[in-house]
């Protein structure tokens, strides 16, 4: 009797109508506040470190394109996108399009975990927005913000579902047991690539600002980035669907490389350059929260010291070196370098984790089914399953090279199509200007610096319609 009571569940714990016997509060709550932490990356995030990151007369456009993406992801997400991503296969590498707003759905079981359907639709739309949003950072200063909200839904839709269903979905990247703890490839390799094909197709910023870009607020950028660092606390930290073990060990991996990776960028400036560089510490900080993001959860703290020596180096020897040597990078003007952050960093991260992948910590994060993962090469020599490491190495090469090529061909066809449309890049003069000729507005208003007479533009002026909606 005495051991019945003190194994009772308190009334509000207890099993019941609002309650049902599959829902773990803990991992409820869990995994909002990790969709919360995600969306909290987006905005203010990285409106805060696009606002402030760019040139001053392109403060308001850069983080308005970042706030527009987030609104328009969402809508196209629930009405569409998750289910094309998650639901009933079509084909190998894309799901039948279906909403998901039906109560039925929402607050049905998610698969065998113990949460509802409605908090995986508000992780995986919060890593949906981000993707796009990270997408813009190479594209910030000159591309034409009708063409971005063209842009957006057709490149979530065509690229980003296919990238998601492959490797998440049940697609055939899933299938054959390739290794992506949290979006190494599905979110970051392909915004890299994604944005670097379509900085191609917009054309470069003009050559005075692309020479002279300096960041109009260095502390509100390192405000944002800060917003970018916690937030991935939720980022890799909600993947495992529940609070468990793997999370734990998640989080502190994520922040362990992270801080190696910024460490030892500086170390490369202060070597290279004989100075410490505040926008190199936030390049080296997206490195490393990049890099370990496949295998956050799935190699030991050791392996995420050195992944974070790896992101902190070899994207800043392509970013510093590289790319002032190589032409086919001196033609496309990548504004944030997502190029290097994000598409060299995530394929950085999903090779090591087929390298250092252990074998336990595999099962423990995607369980015993009928898919085989790893081990890693690493552990696959140690263990004498040579064959099996090497096979899953293969895999990861396989993995990138299909984001890559997928990316860079339908961001090239989405940009083309809108390009028939409305021009993707802004007309020179709005150019010269910034702000103020694109949308009326001014970042800051100081005393003496943005007092104009008349009053500010967008209060007497007459509404511009865009030239695609007139009449010809």
């Amino acid at each position: 009797m005495a051991l019945e009571k003190v194994t009772a569940l308190p009334s509000g714990l207890k099993p019941g109508p609002p309650y049902p016997d599959w829902l773990n509060r803990a991992d409820n709550a869990w995994e909002l506040t990790a969709a919360a932490m995600v969306g909290l990356q987006s905005v203010p995030g990285l409106v805060i470190l696009y606002g402030s990151m760019v040139k001053k007369k392109w403060a308001v456009n850069s983080a308005f394109m970042a706030l527009y993406a987030f609104a328009s992801v969402l809508i196209c997400w629930v009405l569409w996108g998750h289910r094309m991503s998650f639901g009933t296969d079509m084909t190998a590498i894309l799901a039948k399009p279906n909403e998901a707003m039906s109560q039925k759905y929402l607050l049905g079981q998610y698969k065998e975990y113990f949460l509802p359907n409605a908090d995986y639709v508000l992780y995986q739309f919060a890593f949906a927005a981000i993707t796009v949003i990270l997408l813009a950072g190479s594209l910030l200063g000159r591309m034409n913000f009708y063409a971005w909200m063209l842009f957006v839904p057709l490149w979530l839709t065509l690229s980003y579902t296919v990238g998601v269903h492959t490797i998440w979905g049940s697609g055939f990247l899933e299938t054959r047991g390739i290794i992506d703890f949290s979006g190494g490839y599905v979110i970051h390799l392909s915004s890299g690539v994604a944005g670097f094909t379509a900085a191609y197709w917009v054309g470069p910023r003009l050559s005075h600002d692309r020479q002279h870009f300096p960041p109009n607020n260095k502390i509100h950028m390192l405000g944002g980035a800060g917003f970018l660092w916690m937030g991935w606390s939720g980022f890799n930290g909600g993947s495992p669907i529940s609070a468990g073990l793997i999370t734990s060990l998640a989080l502190l991996n994520t922040h362990l490389c992270t801080a190696t990776s910024v460490l030892v960028w500086l170390s490369m400036d202060l070597i290279y350059y004989k100075k410490s560089s505040v926008i190199g510490a936030v390049q080296g900080m997206i490195t490393g929260l990049v890099c370990i993001t496949p295998a956050a959860g799935i190699v030991d703290t050791w392996a995420a010291m050195l992944m974070g020596v790896m992101s902190g180096s070899i994207p800043w020897y392509t970013m510093m070196i590289l790319h002032k040597k190589l032409a086919f990078f001196q033609k496309v003007d990548d504004t944030l370098g997502v190029f290097h952050t994000h598409a060299v960093a995530g394929i950085l991260g999903g090779l090591l984790s087929g390298i250092f992948a252990k074998p336990n910590l595999l099962r423990d994060f995607y369980g015993s089914g009928t898919i085989s993962y790893g081990p890693g090469f690493l552990y696959g020599l140690i263990e004498g399953k040579k064959l099996e490491g090497f096979y899953q190495l293969l895999y990861q090469l396989a993995g990138a090279a299909f984001i890559t090529v997928w990316n860079a061909v339908v961001t090239s066809l989405i940009c083309i199509l809108v390009s028939r449309v409305v021009a993707l890049r802004m007309d020179e003069e709005d150019l010269e200007v910034g702000d103020d000729a694109v949308h009326g507005e001014e970042a800051y208003a100081l005393w003496g610096d943005g007092e104009r007479h008349p009053p500010p533009l967008r209060f007497n002026m007459t509404p511009k319609i865009p030239s695609f909606c007139r009449r010809h």
